[in-house]
């Protein structure tokens, strides 16, 4: 069996993770580039962690601005198993207002401006995204969760926006009419990358707003999110302290695959592939590579 180390993805208004022990900050070198920071490692109630603040340090990177293949890389050369990721999002439903956690189990990328995948000319894969959540780790989440009171709710649909801009009222009511739950700017390609990695991978999408559709509340703004981000990020800490109270010592075989999703995913031929793209795909896709 595989020991469980659970990374943590800190969104915005989290930078830290209070309750971190035996803490370490590690600095490692990706081959995709520089990562959003240098990890801090450590543990809680004896369960390995390591978290990365997605937009760096003093909130210095805007989600188009972010590279998400390096920290998805060095999350993997950590030896990353299971990663949850804290993001603050839209609502496009009344049943899910400002304070509540979605436990999103499907994303619809509108994505246009990043790298979205570690693979490419000189070594071609497809993975599924059928299931782009692991289940088992969004069961813990919706345990830990009930354990601390938290209002959330389980499943729906994340869209991801480019950004940095809000929506138009036009495309709010679109996203509305069209029946996603929430929207944010950080999930994709970051929920790919990781199925790429074999990393299982769940979001936790924390409600701040209304987008600009609700009729009975201003468009959003900067300050209106910072406003329930504060409380937010408090839920969120707690969530991941009874989380890895909680959580398997031993990683748990992923029902939709995540932790597989290479085994059927190369396509090119071994005599056609590019050692110079091999060797950056040693942390990612070195357990097919090297079999």
């Amino acid at each position: 069996m595989t020991k469980a180390v659970l990374g943590i993805i800190g969104g915005s208004g989290i930078y830290d993770l209070p309750g971190l022990e035996n803490v370490r900050e590690e600095a490692i070198t990706s081959p995709w580039g520089e990562p959003s920071a240098p990890l801090r490692r450590g543990e809680m109630a004896g369960l390995p962690i390591v978290f990365l603040p997605r937009h760096g340090h003093g909130h210095a990177l805007s989600p188009s601005d972010i590279n998400y293949r390096a920290n998805v890389d060095v999350l993997k050369r950590a030896g990353v198993t299971d990663l949850v990721a804290l993001s603050a999002c839209g609502s496009f439903k009344e049943e899910l207002p400002p304070g509540t956690f979605v436990l999103v189990d499907q994303f619809v990328d509108r994505t246009h401006k990043r790298e979205s995948s570690f693979f490419g000319k000189g070594c071609v894969a497809h993975v599924s995204m059928a299931h782009p959540v692991s289940p088992l780790l969004a069961r813990h989440l919706a345990a830990a969760a009930e354990a601390e009171d938290i209002a959330f709710a389980r499943g729906g649909t994340y869209l991801c926006m480019e950004g940095p801009q809000f929506s138009s009222l036009a495309e709010s009511l679109t996203y509305k009419a069209q029946g996603y739950s929430v929207i944010g700017m950080t999930n994709m390609p970051e929920a790919k990358l990781a199925r790429e990695a074999e990393i299982c991978y769940a979001s936790v999408a924390m409600v701040t707003d209304f987008d600009c559709w609700h009729p009975a509340h201003d468009a959003v703004t900067v300050q209106d999110i910072i406003r329930v981000l504060n409380s937010n990020a408090e839920k969120a800490k707690a969530l991941v302290a009874r989380l890895a109270r909680d959580f398997p010592r031993e990683h748990e075989p992923c029902p939709v695959g995540s932790d597989r999703a290479l085994d059927t995913a190369l396509i090119t031929a071994p005599a056609a592939r590019d050692p110079r793209l091999l060797a950056k795909l040693d942390a990612v896709a070195g357990r097919v590579l090297r079999s």
